[in-house]
C-alpha cells in the first residue's frame, strides 16, 4: 500500500539521502542569503496590483444591471481574489516574506479574503500538511477527510457518492477549508477537547459572518438599485476563485507518481529522508510564467514543499536546480500539462469511489498507490 521505506522505493543508500539533504539544505541558504530588494518590491508590486483589480471590478458592478459590466466586474473580482489567496495570501502565511520585517506583509498579521481564518489554515496546512505530507493517518489533506484518494484507506458505500461530494466541494472550496481544521475526528476519539474546538467554530463563524456582510450584503447595498445584481456577480467571482484554487490544490498532490507513507517510515525519517519525502509525495504541473503566478507558483509543488518559506517568486530557479538534482539521484520529478494532472485527479476520486473488487491494478501498484513493494511485483513479472 503506501510507502513504508523510503530508501528502497527511491533505490537510495542512506548515504545517497543524506547528500541529497546536504545538497538541498546548501540550496535553501544559497536562495535565503540572496533575498532582497527586488524580491520585496515583486510581492509590493503584486499586492498594488490586485488591490486595483479589486477596485476596478468593485467599480464596475455599480453598473452591474447591464450585462457587459456585470461580466467584467465579475471577471475582475474574481481575478483579484485569486490573486489575493494563491499568489498573496497562501505565500503570506507561509512565512515566505516575514524576512522583509514589514508588519502589513507578515504571516503574524495578514487576513486574507477567504472564509477560513489565517490563524486555522496555518496550523491544519503549514503545521499539519507540510510536517506529515502524505502520510496516511496523519496528513488530513489526504482526502481531506471526505474523500478516497488512495487505497490505503478502506473502501466504504459512502465512498459511492465521491464524485457528487468533490463537485460540492469544489464549488465551495473556502468553506471546506474553514471547516477543515476543527478536526471532528480528533474530538470523537479524545484527541482535542470539546471547548478548543467549540472556540475554533466560534472563531470560523465570526469570519464567515464578516466575508458575508463584506461580499453579500455591504458591497451590494452600495451600488443601490444594482444590488441583486451585484450580490450574484460577487458570488460568482467566489465560485470562480474556489474552482480555481481547489483544482490547483488538488493537482500537488493526487495525481499519478504522487506518493503515499506509513506512519511507520515518518517515526524513524531523519530531515534529509523529510526532504525526500516531499519530493515523492508532491507533483508539478506545466505552465508559464502567468500559469505561475495564477497559481500562486503551486505548479511548483515540489519546490514549495523543500521550501515553503522560501519566497514564490524565486521557485522557477529553484526548480531548474531541483530538476537536475533529481535526475543526478535518479528521483522521479512528477510533472505534466495541468489539464493531464487535473484529469488524473478526478480519474483517481471516480476510481475509488469503486470497491477494490472491481480494480485492476494491485495496491502496490497503482498509479494512485503504490509502495516499495512494487519493484518486487514487476520483478517476478
Amino acid at each position: 500500500m503506501a510507502i513504508s521505506d523510503i530508501k528502497a522505493y527511491a533505490h537510495l543508500t542512506p548515504e545517497d539521502v543524506e547528500a541529497l539533504g546536504r545538497e538541498l539544505d546548501a540550496l535553501r541558504s544559497e536562495i535565503e542569503q540572496s533575498r532582497g530588494p527586488d524580491d520585496s518590491a515583486y510581492i509590493r508590486r503584486v499586492i498594488a496590483a490586485q488591490r486595483t483589480l479589486e477596485a476596478a471590478g468593485r467599480v464596475t458592478l455599480f453598473a452591474s444591471l447591464f450585462p457587459p459590466a456585470w461580466f467584467l466586474g465579475t471577471g475582475l473580482l474574481g481575478l483579484s481574489k485569486i490573486i489575493e489567496n494563491m499568489e498573496i495570501g497562501h505565500n503570506v502565511i507561509h512565512g515566505q516574506w516575514d524576512w522583509m520585517n514589514d508588519p502589513e506583509i507578515h504571516s503574524s498579521t495578514w487576513e486574507w479574503d477567504l472564509a477560513a481564518t489565517s490563524a486555522s489554515w496555518k496550523h491544519s496546512h503549514n503545521v499539519v500538511h507540510h510536517t506529515w505530507t502524505n502520510i496516511v493517518g496523519k496528513d488530513r489533506d489526504v482526502g481531506y477527510g471526505l474523500l478516497r484518494v488512495t487505497r490505503d484507506y478502506k473502501w466504504k458505500p459512502k465512498n459511492l457518492a465521491q464524485p457528487a461530494i468533490y463537485a460540492v466541494l469544489a464549488l465551495l472550496f473556502e468553506y471546506g477549508i474553514a471547516f477543515h481544521d476543527i478536526d471532528v475526528s480528533a474530538v470523537k476519539k479524545g484527541k482535542k477537547t470539546k471547548e478548543r474546538a467549540a472556540e475554533q467554530m466560534r472563531e470560523m463563524w465570526g469570519k464567515i459572518r464578516k466575508q458575508v456582510a463584506k461580499d453579500y450584503v455591504a458591497f451590494p447595498l452600495l451600488t443601490g438599485p444594482a444590488a441583486l445584481s451585484t450580490l450574484t456577480a460577487n458570488f460568482s467571482a467566489n465560485v470562480i476563485r474556489n474552482l480555481w484554487s481547489n483544482a490547483v490544490i488538488f493537482c500537488g498532490h493526487f495525481p499519478d507518481g504522487a506518493e503515499k507513507f506509513t506512519l511507520e517510515e515518518y517515526e524513524r525519517e531523519t530531515p534529509a529522508e523529510w526532504y525526500l519525502r516531499q519530493m515523492l509525495g508532491s507533483a508539478n504541473f506545466h505552465g508559464g510564467k502567468v500559469m505561475s503566478f495564477m497559481t500562486g507558483h503551486l505548479n511548483y509543488q515540489i519546490e514549495h514543499h523543500l521550501f515553503p518559506d522560501l519566497p514564490s517568486n524565486r521557485y522557477p530557479e529553484i526548480g531548474v536546480r531541483v530538476r537536475e538534482i533529481c535526475t543526478r539521484y535518479g528521483i522521479p520529478y512528477t510533472t505534466g500539462p495541468f489539464l493531464v494532472q487535473y484529469g488524473q485527479t478526478l480519474r483517481t476520486m471516480l476510481k475509488l469511489s469503486l470497491p477494490d473488487a472491481v480494480l485492476v491494478r494491485t495496491s502496490d501498484d497503482a498509479p494512485e498507490t503504490a509502495s516499495e513493494k512494487k519493484w518486487e511485483l514487476r520483478a517476478v513479472a
